[in-house]
């Protein structure tokens, strides 16, 4: 299964999350909502009652009795005691209701805006509210119609204007709950997706380094089986010539080695199993020697010129030396037809600075993020009109490494098609070297 497949799934996935999630809550929504109806239908009843209470102490004439009828659904017992009102000539109004509505909605935590209406029990059509508002047509919540007249001609209604911020804070944990869960598995689902991509990168990385390690290791090796089988055959009586293929058979071998040996101490650096043996040295015969090597084998015009203003430096001459070969040799690598190299030196109060300045095709900003990367070549150098390059990626990363456990560091400058310029930063010796 490829990358996009696992992308895709994931996504669907997730998008599944979402949906039983959503689900889950809305059902819950409606859950909390019809029981505040529910709620809502006994508060008006019971706020009904106490209002009819009320008033019947204040204006129903001493041994006065309200006679009660069959009771159902249609009509409940308040219906009797409000329309017996009525015919008294006694009127509760809606202002009443909403008084006692309002100490047993905050009773029930239920502080929403709220009015009362006097209603059509069969249309619902409304003739009365007790305040002068208009009721939205979404977004409320309106109990039954209790009807105050025997023949059902009109009712009480009790609305709840906003009664949302009393659903949300019943759901406030559960809606807590769910946001949490849900950002921790889009949090998880993201870094899978960040880890499932990386390990694509660097399985194509390891395949490309493969590719690359065999291809270029084939020529030196048939270099020498092609040396070896001649000078097997015992074809060959020069000595002169022998010597020649000798010479090469030792050329190729040794670049498989160093090849090798760079690989194993990338490894122990990268695991912390290489230290580095720091000793004072001078660098004048250490960057003399350089010089005189890539001189020899270059093919290309090459010119250095060397400003040593630190004539010492405190580090592991091996491992350092090969740091700057690497310089040098992807300086001659990526540059144009002739090659320009500064070497220059300095110190600060606390490290030795060793700059390896050239006349290269340069490096692009996006590309300086990533250089220093194992089996990492820059985009710049392969969409160069320079052919294909030897190499696979280890150089500058060895120097990284290199530096790291020197616990120094390595930065670089450059300006496309223009020049590349890096900078060794070596701390100065203390007193426990």
């Amino acid at each position: 299964m490829n990358r996009k497949h696992i992308i895709l799934f994931t996504t669907l996935g997730l998008i599944a999350i979402l949906s039983l999630q959503t689900i889950w809550l809305y059902n819950t929504f409606i859950l909390v909502r019809n029981n505040i109806y529910g709620e809502t239908n006994n508060i008006l009843d019971e706020a009904l009652t106490e209002a009819i209470a009320d008033f019947s102490k204040l204006g129903v004439p001493e041994g006065t009795t309200i006679s009660s009828g069959p009771i159902n659904d249609s009509i409940p017992a308040n219906t009797y005691f409000y329309d017996g009102l009525w015919k008294l000539g006694i009127e509760v109004p809606l202002c009443e209701v909403d008084f006692f509505a309002f100490k047993l909605l905050k009773r029930a935590g239920l502080e929403s805006e709220f009015l009362s209406c006097l209603a059509d029990p069969k249309s619902g059509k409304i003739y009365q509210k007790s305040k002068v508002q208009t009721i939205p047509v979404w977004g409320v919540i309106k109990s039954d119609i209790i009807p105050i007249r025997t023949d059902l001609s009109q009712g009480i209604q009790l609305v709840l204007l906003n009664p949302y911020w009393a659903i949300f804070e019943r759901m406030g944990l559960l809606m807590i709950a769910t946001a949490i869960m849900m950002i921790m598995v889009i949090t998880c689902i993201i870094y899978q997706i960040k880890i499932i991509i990386r390990q694509d990168k660097i399985a194509k990385v390891r395949e490309d380094f493969s590719y690359a390690m065999i291809h270029d290791m084939k020529t030196p090796l048939s270099s020498i089986l092609a040396c070896t089988s001649f000078l097997h055959s015992g074809k060959m009586e020069s000595m002169q010539l022998k010597e020649r293929y000798f010479c090469i058979i030792e050329d190729e071998t040794g670049h498989l080695l160093n090849l090798t040996n760079k690989v194993l101490t990338l490894s122990k650096l990268e695991n912390h199993k290489l230290e580095m043996s720091r000793t004072v040295f001078p660098l004048e015969p250490m960057i003399d020697d350089l010089i005189e090597k890539f001189s020899t084998k270059c093919t290309k015009p090459l010119h250095f010129t060397t400003n040593l203003q630190a004539k010492e430096v405190c580090a592991d001459e091996e491992y350092l030396k090969e740091a700057i070969s690497n310089l040098i040799d992807n300086a001659i690598k990526y540059s144009k037809e002739s090659v320009e190299i500064d070497i220059s030196s300095l110190s600060n109060a606390t490290h030795t600075l060793i700059k390896v300045h050239d006349n290269g095709i340069g490096i692009s900003e996006k590309d300086r993020k990533h250089i220093f990367e194992k089996f990492e070549r820059a985009s710049a150098f392969k969409r160069s009109r320079l052919g294909k390059v030897a190499g696979f990626g280890l150089g500058l990363n060895y120097v990284y490494q290199v530096m790291d456990a020197h616990e120094g560091s390595v930065t670089v400058n450059s300006v496309e098609k223009e020049f590349s310029e890096f900078v060794l930063y070596i701390p100065i010796k203390n007193e426990k070297l």
